[in-house]
């Protein structure tokens, strides 16, 4: 099905973000690819596959006035915007600290991307949305956003060489992800813009066989996820396909949280 129509796409030059743009390209979007390292919005973006285009811009979407002045550039270029999809997330330099060290510094660098950004990008995409009378938002949430982390799938578990975990600002931010896309589903619904979330679980990335293998064993269907599982669910929700469906949280997890 072609759609048509601008889309705002943050941390698009991210593993997910990347699969995003191939699906919504392909769907007949035209693609803002966001990303605060403009080099890997630029790779993201030549991976559009059309009838739609991607663009790409680099900006820092912790930064109002950068958002503001992102926002004047994408409608020179493509014109209003009909969605936003808030799919960045951020690691700090101290993102694997133990909890009892975890530094406040990197609480809240993270907390700025995955949280405060999304709440900018609402105020600066989403308003006139609702003003216009339409629109979709879609938020990349995390399975440990609404489940907590098997701490013994870590035991042993490496992603490129370096012992890793989910840290405790990664399940809050996304938790504070969820209670916002439901608030402005309600705060936007009578305006004709919905808001709905995507709830990845465990995406293949260079993870260890250590860590496929005890995550895997979670899943009901025996294997981690695909980008493109992940693209396939958000571009669902920002089509007219899902007209009716707003302040709904869509897990794509392969069964873990359903145990």
């Amino acid at each position: 099905m072609t759609v048509s129509g601008t889309a705002v796409l943050t941390g698009g030059g991210g593993i997910l973000g990347r699969a995003m743009v191939e699906r919504l390209s392909a769907d007949g979007w035209e693609v803002a690819v966001v990303d605060r390292n403009e080099d890997l919005a630029h790779s993201a973006a030549a991976k559009g596959q059309g009838p739609g285009r991607a663009v790409a811009y680099g900006c820092d979407i912790t930064d109002r006035a950068a958002l503001r002045d992102l926002h004047a550039r994408i409608r020179d270029d493509l014109g209003p915007v009909d969605a936003l999809l808030c799919n960045a997330a951020a690691k700090s330099d101290n993102f694997f600290a133990p909890f009892e060290s975890f530094p406040l510094e990197d609480w809240n660098e993270v907390m700025g991307v995955n949280l405060t950004a999304p709440m900018l990008c609402a105020q600066e995409f989403g308003a006139p949305m609702a003003q216009r009378g339409k629109g979709a938002i879609v938020n990349t949430l995390s399975i440990y956003g609404i489940v907590a982390p098997d701490q013994r799938i870590y035991e042993g578990s490496l992603y490129e060489g370096r012992a890793i975990n989910t840290p405790a600002i990664y399940s809050a931010s996304k938790a504070g992800l969820w209670g916002l896309t439901k608030y402005l589903a309600s705060y936007w619904g009578a305006q004709g813009v919905r808001v709905n979330a995507v709830t990845p679980g465990g995406i293949f990335s260079g993870q260890n066989d250590t860590f496929v293998g005890k995550y895997s064993a979670r899943t009901m269907m025996g294997r981690m996820g695909e980008p493109h599982e992940i693209a396939d669910a958000v571009a669902f929700l920002v089509s007219d396909r899902a007209s009716y469906v707003t302040g709904q949280n869509l897990i794509v997890d392969g069964g873990l949280s359903a145990w």
